[in-house]
């Protein structure tokens, strides 16, 4: 009988341990699940505000269309990317955007009358705030990632892990254009 009472015990024991490591386990996964949606919200929000900045852009930049195009472009590859739930492309997509924003407001130099504009300023420093917004929660996103996989990937996570189909998610990784030195020359040419 007290056998059968330490084995019952042991039995409780270890079902109490695998149901707090599942407990973990999905939590750190909807905690991803939540920084990528706060991510879509500002990506969302961006995608929303580069038409208006690229039609004011238009009634002063008429001969700059290359540089309007591969913003609109970049913009569009985000945006599949993320109805798709691909996060490399997104990341990929997020790198040509931000270099395209980057030699547009370059190129904005040029012109001293749409620099002087009151909507473009507002959207201008509107879409930088954005930009801000998801470096920050991009960041966030990494770290719920690196969490969620270190944990599925450990003794005895790994086992609860494997039992009930816990899978690893994807880093928002930079682009090397991204993390290489910005050529301030090539922006303004």
């Amino acid at each position: 009988m007290i056998g059968l009472v330490i084995f019952l015990a042991v039995v409780l024991v270890l079902l109490l341990y695998f149901t707090k490591i599942y407990n973990n386990l999905v939590s750190l996964r909807e905690n991803v699940k939540k920084a990528w949606s706060n991510i879509d919200v500002l990506l969302k929000q961006r995608h929303d505000e580069l038409p208006k900045l690229v039609e004011t852009c238009k009634q002063y930049m008429q001969f700059e269309q290359e540089t309007l195009e591969r913003v609109m472009q970049a913009r569009a590859a985000v945006a599949t990317a993320r109805e798709q739930g691909d996060v490399a492309g997104v990341g990929a997509a997020e790198g040509a955007l931000r270099m395209g924003l980057g030699k547009l407001f370059a190129v904005v130099e040029n012109y001293p009358e749409l620099k002087a504009d009151e909507g473009f300023e507002h959207l201008r420093q509107r879409i930088t705030g954005i930009e801000e917004s998801i470096a920050d929660r991009r960041e966030f996103y990494n770290d719920g990632v690196n969490l969620n996989n270190v944990r599925i990937a450990q003794i005895p996570d790994v086992i609860v892990a494997g039992m009930f189909g816990f899978k690893g998610a994807e880093l928002l990784e930079y682009s090397e254009a991204e993390t290489a030195d910005v050529d301030m020359k090539e922006l303004f040419e």
